[in-house]
């Protein structure tokens, strides 16, 4: 058995570790101001990387931040994956999404400044937290528990509102981030149909328990 692998795999590896660095580094950046006129030098220090070695990975900063922006969403849509595996209910889903993600402006904020600064433009691309939206509204109106007529309009409404709560936490953090949230997910539960009753419950209950 060898004790070490062959060197392409290592290449390979390192190669994904200069990617993700850059994409962490823009990340960052991103998160800290929202600015994306730094320097590709300032991005390959900050990532640790030969300068160089960008232009292995991006074409342009363009490029690299609106990975780091799908890089994002993605990391925001698998953590809900892993909170609400067994949950069905596509109500309880939207309003759990909510919850969590007014929870994660505390416990995550460089990805939810992220999302804060740039998902506006994202929610109607091909992306990780798009695609798992989408499937919620779907199996909601093919059961008939939301009654919206459009799936991309209540994409919109889901999105938007959602950027807005984010901006709302970060913007007024004194707030109570879960009575807000709450607030927020019973509105846009009676949006997509649910009668008030309904909506006012799913809000309110318990959030499964973490993994």
């Amino acid at each position: 058995m060898p004790t070490s692998a062959p060197p392409s795999n290592r290449f390979e590896r390192r190669r994904a570790e200069t990617r993700r660095a850059l994409i962490r580094s823009a990340r960052q950046i991103l998160a800290e101001t929202g600015d994306t006129g730094a320097s590709i030098q300032a991005i390959a220090e900050r990532a640790d990387v030969g300068f160089g070695s960008f232009y292995n990975h991006f074409t342009s900063k363009t490029e690299l931040f609106e990975a780091a922006v799908v890089d994002a969403l993605e990391e925001f849509g698998q953590s809900f994956d892993e909170r609400l595996a067994g949950t069905d209910d596509p109500a309880e889903l939207v309003a759990a999404g909510f919850r969590l993600s007014a929870r994660m402006a505390d416990s995550h904020p460089e990805l939810m400044q992220v999302l804060r600064r740039r998902g506006l433009g994202h929610i109607h691309t091909v992306n990780g937290l798009t695609r798992r939206a989408t499937r919620d509204i779907e199996v909601g109106m093919a059961s008939g528990r939301f009654t919206a007529a459009d799936p991309v309009v209540a994409l919109s409404a889901l999105g938007g509102t959602l950027l807005s709560l984010l901006e709302l936490r970060f913007a007024r953090p004194e707030l109570d981030g879960d009575e807000t949230a709450v607030s927020l997910a019973e509105m846009v539960l009676r949006m997509l149909g649910l009668p008030p009753d309904d909506a006012h419950e799913v809000a309110r209950r318990p959030l499964p328990d973490p993994a």
